[in-house]
């Protein structure tokens, strides 16, 4: 026995909610029209931003009052007919492997590397290259220079 839903549908709070934003946004922005206050555009943008913001509730309501026959369901969340078969049911089972093989393979190997199998030295992390550096001198001497040329 089907249950049939009347007027708001299933989601009247979802109804509600977007009618009390509906209502407090007309009333803030009415307010920051009509009434002489110095922050009245502050009130303006407000009721603006409420109503907007009640857009949301609306599709909420849409959407959760939406109904799909169980028919056109099958295909999209797996409620497949036993007695499909023939060449569609072939097409589905050779997809399946096909799709969980490439899943699979992806979980053994991890990530591509770049072609090297270099393994980190002790002191050096995964993805991290090690750089040489020199000390500079800050008059611009090179040290090897410094101490090789006679003066």
């Amino acid at each position: 026995m089907e249950r049939t839903s009347r007027g708001l549908g299933r989601c009247r709070c979802s109804f509600w909610l977007a009618v009390a934003f509906d209502a407090v946004g007309v009333s803030v922005l009415m307010l920051g029209v009509f009434v002489n206050v110095s922050f009245y555009d502050l009130l303006i943008y407000a009721g603006a931003i409420i109503i907007f913001l009640s857009l949301i509730w609306w599709v909420f309501w849409y959407s959760g009052n939406i109904e799909v026959p169980p028919a056109e369901l099958e295909d999209d969340v797996g409620l497949l007919k036993k007695n499909k078969g023939g060449l569609g049911g072939v097409v589905r089972r050779m997809s399946s492997r096909v799709s969980s093989g490439i899943r699979n393979s992806l979980r053994r190997s991890g990530p591509p590397s770049s072609g090297r199998n270099q393994r980190p030295s002790a002191g050096q992390q995964a993805g991290q290259v090690a750089v040489a550096m020199a000390p500079i001198d800050p008059q611009g001497v090179d040290q090897h220079e410094a101490e090789s040329s006679p003066t």
